[in-house]
Formats: C-alpha cells, sequence, structure tokens
C-alpha cells in the first residue's frame, strides 16, 4: 500500500530550483507553492487540505486549516506571531528559519565591529567636509579586534557564526546563552559554518551572569531573540557594567536592548559607540538623536538580508520536510515556554 501524501503549501515565492530541491526531500510530497499576502490570496479549498504550512506572516485561523500538522515560518524570529491563535494551537509543531541568515547577519556584525573600532562614521564626517584632520593619529587609533576580547549576548546561529569569523583576527571570544549545560548547537547549521560541537569560546556564561561578561570586553554584540524574559535585558545596569572604551553592536531585536539606557549611555559618553540594526520603534524616527551622534553607526534593520536567504530558506526547509517524512524530530522548534 502506498505511504499517504503530504499536502505541503509554501506562501513564499520559492523558484523552479527551490521548489525541486523541496520536491526531492521526499517522494510523498504534493508541493503547492502560491504566492500570497492575504490570506484571500489562498484558495479556501487549498488551505483546508495543507497538512504543512511555509509561510511569512500570512497565518489562517485554525479553522481554516483542520489538516495541518505543521507551521514552517520563513524567519528566524517569530515574535510577532507567538499571540496568533495558530501559534498557540495544541499539538501543532511549529519551527523557525533560525541558521538561515546567520552567515549574512554575522558578516554585518563583523562590519560593524570593524567600523566602530576603526573609527569610520568620525572619517566619514571629516570626508563630507573635505577635511584631513592634523590629529588624525590619534582621533582615527584603532581599537584593533586583534586581542580584543568580544562578548556575544545570545549564543544561536548568529552568534556562533560571529564566533567563528572571529577566530582568525585573534579575538578572545567570550559567549552568553540561556542554557551553559548545553554548549553543542542543536539547531540548523550551514555546513562548515558556525560553532556545532560549541569550543569556540574562550567562557560560557548563563545569561544571569551576563554583566559578569560585558564588564571584560571591548565589543559586546546583542544577538538575542525577543522574548518576555528578555525584553529589556540590556538595562542601564549593563551599559553601567561595560567598559568606558567599549562598543555595543545590535543585531538582534528591538527592545532587548532598553532604548532610554541606550541613548543614556551614548549621551553621557558610558560607551565608546554603538553599531544598530534593530530598534524599538521601526523605522526609526528621522527625529531620534541616535542618526546624528558620531559614534553610531546606524543600519535600517537590513543584517539577516541576503539574495541568497531564499536559498538557504529552502535548503533548511527540504531537510526538515526530510525528517518530517521520514518521522524524525525537526529541527528549530518553537517551544512556548523558552518564547523561541
Amino acid at each position: 500500500m502506498a505511504e499517504q501524501a503530504i499536502e505541503v503549501l509554501c506562501t513564499i515565492p520559492f523558484n523552479e530550483a527551490q521548489t525541486r530541491r523541496l520536491e526531492e526531500a521526499s517522494g510523498r510530497l504534493q508541493l503547492t507553492v502560491l504566492p500570497a499576502r492575504r490570506l484571500d490570496d489562498i484558495p479556501a479549498e487549498v488551505w483546508a487540505r495543507a497538512e504543512v504550512l511555509y509561510t511569512d506572516r500570512v497565518l489562517p485561523q485554525p479553522a481554516q486549516v483542520p489538516n495541518l500538522r505543521w507551521l514552517q515560518f520563513h524567519y528566524a524570529g517569530i515574535d510577532f506571531a507567538v499571540e496568533s491563535p495558530l501559534v498557540q494551537k495544541v499539538g501543532l509543531m511549529v519551527t523557525t528559519l533560525s541558521g538561515a541568515a546567520a552567515p549574512q547577519a554575522a558578516e554585518h556584525a563583523l562590519m560593524m565591529m570593524l567600523a566602530l573600532g576603526h573609527h569610520l562614521p568620525e572619517m566619514w564626517v571629516f570626508q563630507a567636509r573635505a577635511e584631513w584632520p592634523r590629529d588624525r593619529a590619534e582621533r582615527f587609533s584603532p581599537l584593533e579586534l586583534r586581542d580584543s576580547t568580544v562578548g556575544i549576548v545570545g549564543y544561536g546561529s548568529i552568534g556562533r557564526e560571529l564566533a567563528r569569523l572571529l577566530l582568525p583576527f585573534g579575538a578572545c571570544v567570550l559567549a552568553a546563552k540561556r542554557d551553559v549545560m548545553q554548549p553543542k548547537d542543536a539547531g540548523y547549521t550551514i555546513q562548515g559554518m558556525g560553532d556545532v560541537d560549541g569550543d569556540l569560546f574562550v567562557r560560557l556564561y548563563p545569561i544571569q551572569a551576563m554583566k559578569s561578561m560585558i564588564k571584560d570586553c571591548d565589543f559586546v554584540v546583542v544577538a538575542l531573540p525577543l522574548t518576555p524574559s528578555t525584553r529589556g535585558i540590556f538595562n542601564a545596569e549593563a551599559f553601567a557594567a561595560m567598559k568606558p572604551g567599549a562598543y555595543l553592536v545590535d543585531i538582534g531585536r528591538g527592545n532587548v536592548v532598553d532604548p532610554t539606557a541606550l541613548l543614556q549611555a551614548l549621551q553621557e559618553k558610558r560607551i565608546a559607540g554603538a553599531g544598530l540594526d534593530v530598534f524599538s520603534e521601526e523605522p526609526l524616527p528621522s527625529s531620534s538623536p541616535l542618526w546624528k551622534m558620531p559614534n553610531v553607526l546606524i543600519s535600517p534593520h537590513v543584517a539577516g538580508i541576503s539574495p541568497r536567504y531564499l536559498e538557504r530558506a529552502a535548503e533548511l526547509f527540504a531537510e526538515n520536510l526530510k525528517r518530517y517524512a521520514g518521522g524524525l524530530p525537526l529541527l528549530n522548534q518553537y517551544e512556548t515556554e523558552r518564547g523561541y
């Protein structure tokens, strides 16, 4: 007797090659790719027969998808969706795309660290004025990555890939994560990337001991998901623990870093500067003082963007489809108690 077909619905526009990669995961798959921005872009009968749904923000009501058993998101962070009735449905498996954006996000963090340490924001100010500063040697003396200490707050896929990138620079990597008893990476990792075995850091701290870690850091990189327990976790006390000459790089989620504490730390020069990709309010209002600070590097929430994102997304989804068809545990399963 032939095994029952698995109805898979994708609301993301995978191309022909990516669709073929998904279909190769199992001969049981019946794959439907219907790009959608709204619920009514998908016919009711298509919703009704879906067993697996791959989507970004198009989330049907549970009653619309009576046969749905597994929901795969197009993003690593799903804080925007955790209160939706579908995600809250008992018995539904929910997975994220954690790991697919790790290469580009880690490179973005590294770029910001190099730019801040070598005073690029201030150099651009002098370039705009066509001015060659007389005190250039003192003004632009860099904080080199070599022999510096980098603290990574949130040692997930992005933090692990950043640790790998930092190795050839000769930096000392410290890391903080929720469960220090599990240093290995149990999520999705692109081959040859990241820190699967959890041995690229010098020391691993529990999140509760974050301030003990960052007091020794020249650069602090925040790569935490936004959950009830991480909201505002990088607060005034955390900034007070940082070295006056240290830099903050935030590529996690807006509101993990307390925006008021961040602004005060920069204005009062408690830290040397910051590279910011995420904000408590997005787009960042034009009235924000952050725009005009010479020691702040701003990017408009683009750390995870890459022309290869769909390709990497298809690879991760294909691996999970293969696991699903074979009755194996899925990668990147969302856990309500963790919030990610």
